[in-house]
């Protein structure tokens, strides 16, 4: 029996690493112990799995799941009553953004990072395409950079035509396991091969008609970097759907709502048209930013997080 992580799942195949730097192919066979989960995919990458090699094929048989330290959750896009696990073990989250082509939805960012708070992954935010930025685009990221450094989420800007901050964030990833995620066209993979250019890893230009990103990675991937990190890159996503998250509990994972909600007036508040609610009171005042609880009141009213 070996043990090996998982580089690459496809649905069906499994591209695992193991040993010193071995690469194997694997698939399922039988009954797989693994505790019940209803999502789409019953192994992701990053998954820590036990397997047996068949000396015949020279792939491997995935006998087992262990134990996952943490996951990131999303709706599956298509069943809706099911869950897709992004990555599993992971050390960090980076949510790349951009300002203009294309725009990333405030809402977008929200509902990701609420996600990452809710699995306890600490998450921080990539501005990526800063040599393209107006003084109007500039206003928005820096407001946006101001919302975000205030509530604890570290924004750290990019130009990946100018190369500026790569050493940053290489030194944010070293010696961890990280995901970027992020909506289609905003870098993530042209990111990883600035990294390591031996990758080549397919990228397409943004559609002039929709001013939105192609969707290039089709599967999410796990790429060991030269510098010692790994980094796993995740297919586009339009929409970020939370999942397993109760109505009254939703409110938990908006950092700066949950500590202002200790001075509402009933502990079951919800924070919408309650009398002696704290959290709408610093709304008006300016302490929470609208935009933020504009995307709580949203997803309170159980929309789906797709975006057109």
């Amino acid at each position: 029996m070996e043990k090996g992580v998982v580089l690459k799942s496809t649905g069906s195949r499994y591209r695992v690493l193991y040993g010193e730097g071995k690469i194997i192919n694997c698939s399922i066979k039988g009954k797989l112990r693994i505790k019940e989960f209803r999502t789409t995919n019953p192994i992701a990458v990053g998954d820590n799995i036990l397997f047996e090699i068949d000396r015949k094929t020279n792939s491997g048989i995935i006998t087992e799941v262990l134990d996952r330290r943490n996951w990131i959750l999303r709706k599956a896009s298509n069943l809706s009553k099911h869950s897709q696990i992004l990555a599993a073990n992971i050390d960090q989250v980076f949510l790349m953004i951009t300002i203009i082509l294309p725009e990333t939805p405030v809402e977008f960012i929200d509902r990701f990072l609420i996600s990452a708070e809710a699995y306890r992954v600490p998450a921080k935010i990539i501005i990526n395409k800063t040599d393209l930025y107006g003084e109007d685009e500039l206003a928005k990221m820096e407001y946006l950079e101001s919302i975000y450094n205030k509530i604890g989420y570290e924004c750290i800007r990019l130009s990946l035509k100018e190369l500026t901050n790569l050493e940053v964030l290489r030194d944010l990833m070293k010696g961890k396991t990280s995901l970027i995620s992020g909506n289609s066209g905003v870098g993530k993979t042209t990111l990883l091969n600035a990294f390591n250019p031996l990758l080549n890893l397919k990228t397409a230009e943004i559609s002039d008609y929709h001013k939105q990103g192609k969707h290039i990675t089709t599967f999410p991937e796990m790429h060991q970097l030269p510098f010692g990190a790994f980094v796993i890159d995740t297919p586009g996503i339009k929409g970020f759907g939370v999942v397993d998250m109760e109505r009254n509990e939703i409110y938990h994972f908006f950092r700066e709502i949950f500590g202002k909600s200790k001075e509402c007036r009933f502990n079951n508040c919800l924070h919408l048209d309650e009398p002696g609610c704290a959290v709408r009171s610093a709304v008006e005042k300016g302490e929470i930013a609208f935009l933020r609880y504009k995307s709580y009141l949203n997803i309170m009213d159980g929309d789906n997080g797709k975006y057109r």
